[in-house]
């Protein structure tokens, strides 16, 4: 059997003489309720009424199925099929999350959640199909679209229902949204990519992306330990049993030389620590790559890819530029490109081969090629490794470096200055509070704020940060300092790498090699109080 053939548990539908082939959506909704009772969920109000709200909908809508089914003497069934597609995907997926919640604990916390969504996920997509027509396919499906929807983007505790609306926004863009593809009605979206590039348009409109996790998602992928190195070898696996090898490799490359020709350009990082974002690389692999909405050509899919690459560059300057956040760079325009599938099959049309070909030998073809694409993406992406733009050090990672950049006039820096200085003063740095409160007091950067000025010393001197309760003293003037420890610890997170238990005479040569000019000074002593 091919890797790419469909398993089938069952030669044919499974119809049971009775109704109870319902008991399937209702033990799924039940088992729904049950996990509404974990202590996960009962510690936040609004979470278990989301919880019940859910399981509600679900509840109502069996009734009036089975109902009708009753009344009409109609039939519902289902068919178990596995297709490598949704399985293996699924197994990707789920390393990754096994991988990055070993290092950022909220992973972890939201296990019940995932699961929670998944079986909503599937009664909600039994139900949808049986409502539209008799019999369901079931097998490993929502799996990848549970998986790849929570790998960037869900919901906070307090608004958690929305979570069960962008999962059933999902599931009927893949029902209800299709078209006519090489002879066969299919779905024209990848369904979490619809329902994440629709929810990300809301929140970015109505300012509301503090309601999720966002944020936090893009940047925490880093503290992994060499996340590009993971991502790249569970990226192997998909290229290798689905042939989208030139679409992830196309799309990395042209995001890495747009990066470098920026760089090299203006004389700062494009994107501020890498050359291309973790979470971006994470998408190319596992969220642009779904091998039913994206061309099926070699061409096709090396365009599809490269205009992947080309949309994320763009939008992450245009986002920046209209106030949003960056990180939704990713998502919005997956949605676009699935559109776009069938005129990019038409324009690269000429490079098919002749009809007269074997199918067998096509697809033997097609396999070769794509090993030879993934042996060529391993030697990039090596190279790529070896002049330190993947999990080495980053220009980027530097505070003095866009210190300088901004003295030099050098595109965007003093704006990145003041954004990366907001981060760290948000992560309770004095040094950091202090030098927003300069900028507001001195106003070289920005406009004079008397009022801001003082809220950003006051935290500072708050924090212990001696020259910012000066500065509380002496209105109208500004006393810099260099870091103390505690703030290098939270300065020097190259990689978001936790640093509050690095022992001093480290943290010290550290920040030497960050050039922080003042920390060279100081011997590299372990015994250094």
């Amino acid at each position: 059997m091919s890797r790419h053939s469909t398993l089938s548990a069952s030669g044919r539908s499974l119809s049971p003489a009775s109704h109870r082939v319902f008991l399937v959506p209702l033990a799924l909704t039940l088992s729904l309720a049950a996990v509404s009772v974990a202590p996960r969920v009962q510690g936040h109000a609004t979470l278990t009424r989301s919880f019940w709200a859910a399981v509600l909908v679900l509840l109502i809508w069996q009734v009036v199925l089975f109902l009708y089914c009753r009344r009409t003497s109609a039939r519902r069934s289902f068919q178990v099929v596995l297709r490598p597609q949704h399985y293996l995907q699924a197994m990707v997926q789920g390393a990754v999350f096994v991988y990055w919640g070993w290092y950022w604990q909220p992973v972890f916390d939201m296990a019940w959640l995932l699961v929670a969504q998944l079986m909503f996920a599937y009664a909600f997509d039994l139900l949808l199909s049986w409502t539209r027509r008799n019999s369901y396919v079931l097998g490993f499906g929502p799996f990848p679209i549970i998986f790849s929807t929570n790998l960037f983007l869900w919901f906070r505790d307090d608004w958690f229902y929305l979570q069960f609306l962008m999962v059933a926004v999902g599931f009927m863009g893949k029902e209800y949204v299709r078209w006519h593809r090489d002879g066969k009605l299919t779905h024209i979206f990848n369904p979490s990519a619809f329902s994440l590039g629709l929810f990300s348009l809301v929140l970015i409109a109505t300012n509301t992306t503090d309601l999720t996790w966002g944020e936090a998602i893009a940047t925490t992928l880093v503290r992994a330990p060499s996340i590009y190195l993971f991502l790249f070898l569970v990226g192997l696996v998909v290229m290798y049993f689905f042939s989208i090898t030139l679409v992830a490799g196309s799309a990395a490359l042209v995001l890495f030389g747009l990066s470098a020709l920026y760089s090299a350009v203006t004389g700062v990082p494009y994107f501020i620590d890498s050359e291309i974002p973790a979470a971006v690389f994470l998408g190319l692999h596992l969220l642009v790559t779904d091998p039913s909405t994206s061309p099926r050509t070699p061409p096709g899919k090396l365009v599809f890819g490269a205009l992947y690459g080309l949309g994320v560059f763009g939008l992450y300057s245009f986002l920046g530029a209209v106030g949003a956040p960056t990180f939704y760079d990713k998502l919005l325009c997956v949605p676009l490109l699935n559109l776009s599938v069938q005129r990019i099959d038409q324009a690269v049309g000429f490079f098919r081969a002749p009809s007269a070909v074997n199918r067998h030998q096509l697809d033997r073809a097609s396999g070769r090629t794509n090993l030879g694409c993934m042996a060529l993406w391993v030697l990039c992406f090596s190279v790529m490794a070896t002049m330190g733009r993947t999990d080495g050090k980053h220009t980027g990672d530097s505070l003095p470096f866009w210190e300088q950049a901004c003295a030099d006039g050098r595109r965007n820096a003093c704006e990145r200055l003041l954004s990366i200085e907001s981060v760290y003063c948000d992560d309770n740095s004095g040094w950091a509070c202090n030098e927003l409160g300069g900028h507001y007091t001195v106003g070289t950067l920005v406009t004079p704020e008397p009022e801001l000025a003082v809220a950003y010393f006051s935290r500072a001197c708050e924090l212990r940060f001696q020259a910012a309760c000066v500065n509380l003293l002496e209105p109208g003037r500004f006393a810099k300092a260099n870091p103390k420890t505690l703030d290098l610890r939270l300065l020097l997170r190259e990689r978001k790498r936790n640093l509050m238990e690095m022992p001093e005479h480290e943290l010290y040569g550290r920040a030497c090699e960050h050039d922080w000019a003042f920390a060279c000074n100081r011997a590299p002593s372990a015994d250094r109080p």
